[in-house]
């Protein structure tokens, strides 16, 4: 994500919504399931399972997230209509156990269940505040896999951040945008939405005739009904943290390309234009299934609203190059597809990096922010931090990307922007890695200083091996999700000593040092 600005909103984000559970039937729920966690004894009949945490203790956001169980994959089926803006939403998640349940808890906010099973079975449900908790007729053993669905619908509501910025589901005049970072994807569909719980997506959506619906990762089908509305599939078949997730819904142009950002010897390769076609026709330069580029291939589909495609074109355009150059310094590309997504302005106030198709809003669309986005698809999306303490692992990679694009292809040397951001006293409001509440997330200390712990590691170690770290930290935890502690040691084995006294000063310090 860009950095955020308070004053104009510049980095905004989502929404809250209630759901309507009454107060006394949510307290009887409660009152059942501690009567039943509390005779959970090793007698013959008695209750093993207990319910898992509403929560995972975050430390910004101590009840995002829930416990109990790991998210395989989702499977969401939405339909739209933007004249009534109502959503119309299921969501099945299937999920392994990880103690035996007896319940377990979604996050959503707002939006009125219809329906819930699990396995097939209905489940009782039960809402407070922005927790579902679900509990299926027959307990779930831990280890084992089950499948839990959840029909749902309403308006979405979007989210207001602790900085008074927005994000969730938000209406872009004739459309919608959704974006989720940090909080806001549970406004359009239930889940585990902390970036701990990574998994695979297929997102099936559903738009009146006109309009298109985009999505994560590769376009899979498209096809109009005899009403004229047309339906897509996407299918996302690497993990993905849920507010990585996004959905774009209007009149949208869309172009598809190709890119080879295997690596060090990769060139980007001819690009090719279409307008809403079937599946996404460089989808078949992908071998083996989703998630396995042949050869190194990657499929490009960008799309822009018709009143920006234009303008925009030349620069979405730009996209394979940009992430052949990438590739070079940090390794292969970690998805099977890649884009951009250009909305209207005046909705969003930030561009984000949601995963393989970075959303922008028109005016934030220029070559830096395009370099900060798609750096965050190895920082970030494939490596992606273990709670949103470790946020400076993300964006102080992608803004040191940034310096290392100026430096490499428009010859100003990362040690100029460096010095530039050593001056600025808002970089050393709070250490990067130790924000001091969660509005605090995205301020420049997670952006700026945090590149600046990148650029005296560089300094520290010498070329060679920052060059390893570099390609070799995506490589690591490909993937997955690590912590600043992760980094530090992996840092640390590749240098082959010990950075303590880099790190207390440029990563944990809280006063800023004479010189740079």
């Amino acid at each position: 994500m860009t950095q955020r600005n308070r004053t104009d909103r510049h980095h905004g984000k989502g929404r809250h919504h209630r759901t309507g559970a009454a107060a006394g039937g949510l307290a009887a729920a409660l009152t059942a399931l501690a009567l039943l966690a509390g005779g959970c004894t090793g007698a013959t009949g008695g209750v093993r399972g207990t319910p898992g945490s509403a929560g995972l203790r975050d430390p910004y956001f101590p009840k995002l997230g829930n416990g109990g169980y790991d998210v395989s994959h989702y499977a969401l089926t939405l339909g739209y209509d933007p004249a009534t803006g109502r959503l119309a939403g299921t969501a099945e998640i299937t999920a392994r156990a990880t103690q035996d349940l007896s319940a377990f808890n979604l996050d959503l906010a707002g939006l009125t269940v219809e329906r819930a099973s699990v396995d097939d079975a209905p489940a009782a449900v039960n809402r407070a505040g922005n927790e579902l908790t679900l509990r299926p007729r027959e307990e779930i053993p831990d280890g084992t896999e089950f499948r839990a669905t959840v029909a749902y619908g309403g308006v979405p509501e979007p989210v207001t951040d602790a900085d008074g910025s927005q994000e969730g589901w938000l209406r872009t005049g004739e459309g919608v945008v959704a974006v989720g970072e940090p909080t806001g994807s549970m406004t359009w569909f239930p889940g585990n939405h902390h970036p701990s719980d990574k998994a695979a997506y297929e997102i099936t959506l559903t738009v009146p005739a006109g309009f298109e619906g985009l999505s994560n990762g590769v376009r899979t089908a498209r096809r109009a009904a005899a009403d004229g509305r047309v339906t897509t599939e996407w299918r996302m078949a690497e993990p993905m943290a849920s507010y990585l997730a996004t959905v774009a819904i209007g009149r949208y142009e869309t172009t598809t390309a190709t890119a080879t950002a295997g690596g060090a010897d990769s060139t980007a390769t001819a690009s090719a234009t279409a307008t809403a076609g079937g599946a996404d026709p460089t989808a078949a330069a992908t071998a083996g299934g989703a998630g396995t580029p042949a050869a190194g291939a990657v499929s490009v589909l960008t799309a822009a609203d018709r009143s920006v495609a234009a303008a925009t074109a030349p620069l979405r355009g730009e996209i394979p190059e940009i992430l052949d150059r990438q590739a070079r310094r940090f390794g292969p590309y970690p998805f099977s597809t890649a884009g951009a997504i250009v909305t209207t302005d005046g909705t969003l106030g930030y561009a984000l990096e949601t995963q393989t198709r970075p959303v922008f809003p028109a005016a934030s669309f220029d070559r830096t922010t395009l370099v900060h986005e798609l750096a965050h698809q190895w920082f970030g999306n494939s490596v992606t931090p273990a709670t949103w303490r470790d946020l400076w692992l993300n964006e102080g990679f992608a803004t040191y990307a940034e310096w290392l694009y100026a430096e490499e292809y428009e010859h100003v040397p990362a040690r100029t922007h460096f010095e530039r951001a050593f001056a600025q006293d808002a970089n050393w409001a709070f250490p990067p890695a130790a924000p001091p509440a969660a509005e605090n997330l995205f301020d420049p200390p997670v952006y700026q200083r945090g590149a600046m712990v990148l650029h005296k590691l560089r300094e520290t170690v010498g070329e060679e091996r920052f060059g390893d770290i570099l390609r070799g930290w995506p490589a690591k935890y490909r993937h997955a999700n690590a912590s600043t502690a992760d980094f530090t040691a992996y840092a640390e084995s590749v240098a082959g000593r010990d950075l303590d006294a880099l790190w207390d000063v440029w990563l944990y310090g809280d006063e800023r040092p004479s010189r740079p």
